[in-house]
C-alpha cells in the first residue's frame, strides 16, 4: 500500500470512530478521534489504562490550539517554535473535546506534530488525534513496532502498513504543564 492510500484509509478509519495504530513522531501509538468518548473509552479498555490517566492530544498546526483551548498563552507559541525535539505542552482550559480525555483539573495535553505523516491524517481528518502508547499499561513501551504485543496489535481496527521498519531515535515527547499567567513547569524531560 502506497503513503496516500494509508493516509486515506486512516482517516477513514478514524472518521468510523475506529482505533489506529500509527507511527507519531516519537514512537508507535494507538490512536482515534479525540472528540469521541466511545472510540476514547475503547482505547482505555484496550490498554487496561486508569481512566485518570490522561493521554496525549496531537494537532497538525499551532493554528488550531484556539478551537480546543479557551485561551493560548502566547508563551505556547514561542515554546512550540522553539522546541528542538517534540513538545507537548498541558493546557488549563480545554473545550470541544470527549469529557473523557479531558483531565478532572480541566486541562489538556497537546503536542504539534512535526512528523509529514501524522500532520497529514490530522489535516485530512480536520479533528484531533488522540496518541498514546502502543502497549498494555504499566509495561515497557514498545519502542519499534516489532516490539507491539499482539494483543494490541488485534485490539485495533487499522494497523497503518508503512514505516513498520523504520527505526529512529526513539524518545518520548517533552512534557511541559502551562498555566493561564504563562508559567510553566516541566514534567517530563
Amino acid at each position: 500500500m502506497n503513503l496516500k492510500e494509508e493516509i486515506n484509509n486512516s482517516v477513514e478509519c478514524l472518521k468510523a470512530g475506529k482505533l489506529l495504530l500509527y507511527p507519531t513522531d516519537t514512537i508507535w501509538g494507538i490512536g482515534c478521534d479525540a472528540t469521541s468518548s466511545k472510540s476514547i473509552q475503547r482505547i482505555y479498555k484496550l490498554k487496561g489504562r486508569n481512566e485518570n490517566k490522561g493521554m496525549i492530544v496531537l494537532l497538525d498546526s499551532t493554528e488550531k490550539l484556539e478551537r480546543y483551548i479557551k485561551k493560548v498563552p502566547p508563551i505556547a507559541y514561542d515554546l512550540i517554535l522553539n522546541a528542538k525535539s517534540p513538545l507537548t505542552i498541558v493546557y488549563p482550559g480545554a473545550k470541544n473535546l470527549a469529557k473523557n480525555i479531558i483531565a478532572h483539573d480541566g486541562t489538556i495535553a497537546i503536542r504539534i506534530v512535526k512528523d509529514e505523516f501524522c500532520s497529514d491524517i490530522i489535516r485530512k481528518f480536520d479533528k484531533p488525534l488522540v496518541s498514546t502508547s502502543a502497549n498494555y499499561s504499566n509495561q515497557p513501551t514498545a519502542t519499534i513496532f516489532d516490539q507491539i504485543d499482539d494483543g494490541i496489535i488485534k485490539g485495533v481496527d487499522h494497523v497503518v502498513s508503512v514505516f513498520q521498519d523504520r527505526v529512529k531515535s526513539i524518545k518520548s515527547s517533552t512534557i511541559i504543564k502551562l498555566e493561564d499567567d504563562g508559567t510553566f513547569l516541566t514534567i517530563r524531560k
